[in-house]
């Protein structure tokens, strides 16, 4: 179904599946399995890198020589952008939202070690100045290519059609059958994609997404953005399958204070995964979706009889630049 969409080689896969057994007992329960695509390779991992091999692949095919995309000042996606747009000698152009900070950290020190030109937005951290920048770099004589924020589009969500057929095989190679996937869902095209995979395979797994943003997304409501996002999709790949809002779980429980904003609900589940298991979570977006399965665990939502996935969407380089939040001693 993706033959005829062109692809770059970004990232190393399949990435690991294991299982979580002293989180799990921590947790009195249930099996918790993890879907390490923190270590996909790329610019110190992440699940981005699936869908950068798509979009980049679609750069490439229509001729382009820079690179454009926006978001947060720890933007796992713009962090792993850069390093792509290094790896394919394209040049590279970040638009963050806030201000210039004194010291960089974090994803931002990364950034700027992959030699990106960075264009610093206020609250516009979604992308809201990129149409001025690409008129700029047209009369400059570049050749634009503008990546969605998150790489949330039809071809960052066929990354993940993709990558629920490699967990797939995997869970049958290990005889596991999974009651929940857990995942952070905060752009849509991971959630669209998995949502489009589990319908293919017909593998009948409850998608949790957790939301990790109050906010929308292209001016339309997250939920919906997720469910359109998902139809394009299928249509993308000639697949005879249509969703509807009762197709999606979108978890808004665990959005706290909001985006970014971390709480002690996201300092416990990275504590909690680190100590017991030496995995890294990030704090803005695996920390949070963590911190929302265990709550399902303690409050019975999951049950010690479950099988649960968590599809660790990677984010670890975030921890250095939330050090004073985190608190940690």
């Amino acid at each position: 179904m993706t033959d005829n969409l062109p692809k770059a080689s970004l990232g190393y896969f399949p990435t690991p599946l294991i299982e979580l057994t002293r989180l799990s007992a921590k947790l009195g329960g249930p099996k918790i399995y993890m879907k390490r695509d923190d270590n996909t390779g790329l610019a110190l991992g992440g699940n981005k890198t699936r869908k950068l091999e798509y979009i980049m692949g679609d750069a490439l095919a229509k001729g382009a020589d820079t690179v454009i995309t926006a978001g947060a000042i720890q933007s796992n996606h713009c962090r792993q952008t850069a390093g792509a747009a290094a790896s394919l000698g394209l040049e590279c152009h970040l638009v963050l939202g806030g201000k210039e900070p004194t010291r960089p950290q974090g994803n931002l020190l990364l950034d700027k070690v992959y030699g990106c030109h960075i264009h610093w937005a206020g609250k516009n951290r979604k992308g809201e100045d990129i149409p001025a920048l690409v008129e700029q770099l047209k009369a400059e004589g570049k050749k634009p290519y503008v990546i969605p924020y998150g790489g949330s589009n039809e071809l960052g969500a066929v990354a993940f059609v993709e990558a629920y057929e490699e967990l797939d095989s995997q869970r049958r190679d290990m005889n596991v059958s999974f009651t929940h996937i857990i995942f952070a869902s905060s752009s849509g095209a991971t959630h669209a994609g998995l949502m489009l995979g589990n319908r293919i395979l017909e593998t009948n797994c409850q998608l949790v997404g957790i939301n990790i943003d109050k906010g929308e997304m292209d001016k339309v409501p997250f939920d919906q953005h997720i469910v359109n996002l998902a139809n394009s999709t299928a249509r993308l790949i000639e697949a005879d399958y249509q969703f509807t809002a009762n197709d999606l779980i979108l978890n808004s429980n665990y959005v706290g204070d909001g985006y970014g904003v971390i709480g002690e609900l996201e300092k416990e589940a990275i504590a909690m995964t680190a100590q017991n298991e030496g995995i890294l979570l990030d704090p803005v977006y695996t920390g949070r979706a963590m911190g929302g399965l265990i709550d399902m665990v303690r409050t019975g939502q999951i049950t010690s009889e479950d099988t649960v996935l968590f599809w660790h969407t990677g984010g670890a380089p975030a921890l250095f630049a939330y050090a004073e939040d985190l608190d940690i001693r």
